[in-house]
């Protein structure tokens, strides 16, 4: 069973952190939850088809793409291939694009926005570490809860999905 985040919020006040309401949802699934892993990036996603490349059972991918609106870092085949390996879902502060396909990918996806543009392949930058954007910062092995309402960080994890 999920909890919802605002049942989240009112049980365990002291623990969460409401991320600023700035995403978007695009995947299938509108409620998911999962342990935290980062990754920070600048306009490229050759790491992010790394991570999404490995077993995502039970966690979401929280990528720090510095809210670049200028290409996307996820399209419809990494989202495939993070829900055929068990991801939870995706956030994304920058761009996704292929939202008509993502839209029907059973995984849950929030981004910034869409932009049809791939980004580029270089390799660069940083996986778990702690990453800061929308007034929360997101810790490696923290937990992610997020539905219609928004997103929530803890410590610990809260709920069983």
């Amino acid at each position: 069973m999920f909890n919802y985040t605002a049942d989240l919020c009112d049980i365990h006040p002291e623990s969460i952190k409401v991320v600023d309401p700035i995403f978007k949802s695009y995947g299938l699934k509108q409620l998911f939850s999962g342990e935290i892993v980062t990754v920070k990036v600048h306009e490229d996603n050759a790491l992010v088809k790394n991570l999404l490349n490995t077993d995502g059972n039970n966690k979401v991918l929280v990528i720090d793409g510095g809210g670049s609106l200028r290409c996307a870092l996820v399209g419809g085949n990494l989202a495939q291939m993070a829900a055929d390996h068990g991801w939870q879902g995706i956030i994304v502060y920058g761009c996704i694009r292929d939202s008509e396909e993502i839209s029907k990918i059973p995984i849950g996806i929030k981004a910034l926005n869409t932009h049809p543009l791939k980004s580029i392949k270089h390799g660069r930058g940083d996986i778990d570490i702690p990453v800061t954007f929308a007034g929360v910062t997101f810790f490696p092995k923290h937990y992610l809860y997020a539905d219609f309402d928004g997103v929530i960080v803890a410590p610990n994890q809260l709920a069983q999905q």
